[in-house]
């Protein structure tokens, strides 16, 4: 009988070992004779405590309950998004707003200090400038004294001014003039300002009367274009054209209203305007009342009547009164205005 070859048990605690590749070449390398194989052991038994442990495998999950799960989690993950945001937005925005609250209030209190300073600036220029034009108009200044008469005149009119325009000053401007002769002229001069001084425009005075008949305007309105443009170095052609062009249109006013004087004194309702200017800058170029005018005499066929040239001719005619409280002509420029008026009452 034969018997079956004898093999070495796997679980023997004796057995060779391998043969490994070592640094100095392939060597048989055999366990001690007294040491056991215990590794292979301490394996078996970790892996039936891990088996013991495990638990037995969840069963599949359908498609619906893994989309419900799904969703449910989404919208928890959803709201606690929202509600962080929200919070996070709020306390940004409340910051936000506190920041340019106050930054609000610096550039106010910034701004306030910025203008109250420019302000206080302002009022102190304003009191040296109205300081120094008490002086002039007191004669503490170039004005007043300066003078060889000793009088106090407006503060464009200087010591250094033209002789014929301190005259013109002292005698005619402001005055209220009531005849049509001298309207017309005034008219006519004021008209040249555009392009001239009152000073050039004095020196020209006498040679413009001779061209135009002393400003008659029935009798410029008869004269020649020719020999009114013949006076071009006195004056340009545009402005001689307009004399000749306004003196026809006052000729038709006449006929209208019966003098010229009249149609003009209706605008201030045949009373000069008191100003009582105290300083020069006050004096305005203009005013709503010669837009009036300007206006109205536009429409009736007038040229060169800007609302400049009408406020100029209204203060050397006498409708408003401009001269400075500090002037002497004020008080004399009031009384003759008085004296009209009450003339005309005794008259009517």
């Amino acid at each position: 009988m034969s018997v079956p070859p004898r093999f070495r048990s796997t679980d023997s605690g004796e057995r060779d070992f391998r043969s490994v590749l070592g640094p100095t070449g392939n060597k048989l390398q055999r366990k001690p004779p007294g040491m056991k194989l215990e590794n292979k052991k301490m394996t078996t038994t970790i892996e039936s405590k891990d088996e013991k442990t495990k638990k037995k495998p969840d069963p599949p999950a359908s498609p619906t309950t893994t989309l419900k799960q799904c969703s449910s989690l989404c919208s928890s993950l959803l709201r606690k998004n929202s509600a962080s945001m929200t919070a996070s937005y709020s306390s940004d925005a409340s910051s936000s707003c506190e920041s340019s609250s106050s930054s609000r209030k610096k550039v106010v209190r910034r701004s306030g200090s910025v203008s109250s300073a420019v302000g206080a600036c302002a009022v102190g220029r304003r009191k040296l400038v109205d300081e120094k034009d008490d002086k002039v108009a007191g004669g503490g200044g170039s004005n007043g004294d300066c003078f060889a008469d000793g009088r106090r005149r407006c503060a464009w009119i200087t010591p250094k001014s033209d002789p014929s325009y301190v005259a013109f000053h002292d005698e005619e401007w402001g005055v209220p003039v009531h005849d049509d002769k001298k309207l017309f002229e005034l008219l006519c001069l004021s008209g040249a300002l555009s392009e001239l001084s009152w000073t050039d425009i004095l020196s020209r005075r006498q040679l413009l009367r001779e061209v135009f008949m002393d400003f008659d305007p029935v009798a410029v309105s008869e004269l020649n274009e020719k020999k009114v443009i013949s006076a071009i170095s006195l004056l340009s052609e545009v402005k001689l054209r307009s004399i000749l062009d306004n003196s026809r249109q006052v000729r038709k006013i006449i006929a209208e209203y019966g003098s010229f004087k009249k149609y003009m004194w209706n605008f201030v309702s045949n009373k000069p305007t008191q100003s009582q200017f105290r300083y020069q800058r006050q004096v305005p170029v203009k005013t709503s009342k010669a837009e009036f005018i300007s206006k109205d005499l536009v429409r009736r066929g007038f040229r060169s009547v800007s609302p400049t040239v009408i406020y100029s001719f209204m203060q050397a005619a006498g409708l408003t009164n401009d001269h400075l409280t500090g002037c002497f002509r004020f008080q004399d420029c009031c009384v003759d205005a008085e004296t009209i008026t009450k003339a005309k009452k005794t008259v009517a």
